[in-house]
């Protein structure tokens, strides 16, 4: 199995919290030229997190796009931006995917 020197316990993984959040703002990050800060709502509030994936999306391809958030991640300062959570993606040869449900779902459902 790939990754095996990784490994997590089921108990270990059933401490991370995913949930869709909606991205509402898209701003360059002032420190950072492959940063963007993104203002989400996550159903229960609105917060910041930083993403770098500027050279993949413009704003407008973010603005109003549900992403799979990790919700209990312990904010960090990156940059000097505060960033509390982070978006979900897949990375590969041709760049970065976000991740999203297939059909829009309530802000704050959670991913299982």
């Amino acid at each position: 199995m790939e990754g095996t020197e990784m490994l997590v316990s089921y108990e270990e993984f059933r401490k991370v919290v995913l949930k869709v959040a909606t991205i509402k703002e898209v701003k360059a990050h002032p420190k950072a030229d492959r940063l963007w800060v993104l203002t989400i709502d996550t159903g229960a509030a609105v917060r910041t997190i930083v993403a770098g994936i500027r050279a993949f999306y413009a704003p407008e391809q973010l603005v109003g796009r549900q992403i799979v958030l990790v919700d209990n991640l312990a904010p960090a300062e990156i940059r000097g931006v505060k960033s509390e959570g982070m978006l979900l993606a897949a990375s590969d040869e041709a760049g970065i995917a976000i991740l999203s449900p297939d059909r829009a779902v309530e802000e704050g459902s959670l991913v299982k």
